[in-house]
């Protein structure tokens, strides 16, 4: 792990596209500015773990639930479509 110091609007890059900038310090919380391209997702570590902790409960899913899934899909589509129509 690198540990750099900074001040406040002090940044530091990473790569050529994320500049990751100190905004404000107040006590023991430093608030964080961190500009990188909409392709790159960022995420507190908390959020992170928590979608990582989702997406294998989902994979571990009944493959059987998928066709139920889908006959549910289909019949919520055609009760919108009825209710379109009237």
């Amino acid at each position: 792990m690198l540990i750099l110091a900074r001040k406040i609007d002090e940044s530091i890059m990473i790569g050529d596209q994320i500049e990751v900038s100190i905004v404000d310090i107040k006590g023991d919380q430093v608030k964080v500015g961190i500009a990188a391209p909409k392709n790159v997702k960022v995420y507190r570590k908390e959020v992170y773990l928590a979608i990582q902790k989702e997406n294998i409960e989902a994979v571990k899913a009944k493959p059987d639930i998928i066709p139920a899934l889908s006959d549910l899909f289909k019949e919520t589509a055609k009760k919108s479509d009825d209710e379109k129509k009237k």
